[in-house]
């Protein structure tokens, strides 16, 4: 949200404000509705394609040259994180600038525009399909695996600007928390992680992360 993008929860605009983002990302809307759910998307790549990381990016960029291990696991889907510079990124919800076939599941690259919308794709004329992961979808098993063992073992784990909602992500600060880690939540708002915290940061996290990396830099 602070680089312009609205997130997932937040009122559409223009022709999509009558659409509940939640009943358009399924693979049920997809099935009955390819092209809504294609122009949608291509709404929303829009959006992310014009953003910019912002200072919280930025500041995780430098907090990860700080330490001897630094893991990303992000939920986000917009590449700012890599954009910005960070390197490994865990993508537990996929990336809106991917595309793969609705059919097998493999990344395409390119395709033919003429062929309607969504796009066939051009090994098995299946629909094309953004490479997000969609309510009622399971969770890319590698990134879910390396997110659950990096939390088991973190000393400090951030929970940065997530509602502490989604499954399972919202699990990975509870499994650092019972390994004993340190644990930090950013927020605008508290969550249901919020009692269970070592430190709970109030305020926007481009703010609040260069100050804490800066402070870190200066001891």
């Amino acid at each position: 949200a602070e680089s312009g993008v609205p997130t997932f929860r937040e009122a559409q605009t223009g022709l999509w404000a009558r659409y509940d983002p939640q009943q358009l990302a399924t693979p049920e809307a997809f099935q009955n509705n390819p092209q809504l759910v294609w122009e949608w998307y291509a709404w929303r790549r829009d959006l992310v394609s014009s953003a910019e990381p912002n200072p919280g990016h930025l500041a995780l960029v430098n907090l990860a040259k700080m330490v001897p291990e630094f893991n990303l696991i992000t939920q986000n889907i917009d590449s700012l994180h890599q954009r910005a510079g960070s390197e490994r990124v865990i993508e537990l919800h996929g990336n809106i600038t991917r595309t793969k076939c609705s059919g097998d599941g493999e990344p395409v690259d390119s395709w033919d525009e003429t062929r309607g919308f969504p796009p066939r794709c051009p090994r098995c004329a299946y629909y094309l399909r953004p490479d997000v992961v969609w309510f009622g979808e399971s969770l890319p098993q590698t990134e879910i695996m390396k997110a659950v063992e990096i939390a088991e073992r973190c000393d400090v784990f951030f929970s940065i600007g997530t509602s502490a909602i989604v499954q399972p992500a919202a699990s990975l600060p509870l499994y650092a928390r019972r390994q004993g880690a340190i644990l930090v939540e950013i927020n605008l708002e508290q969550t249901s992680l919020t009692p269970l915290v070592t430190y709970a940061l109030s305020g926007p996290a481009g703010d609040i992360l260069p100050k804490l990396v800066k402070t870190a830099s200066n001891h």
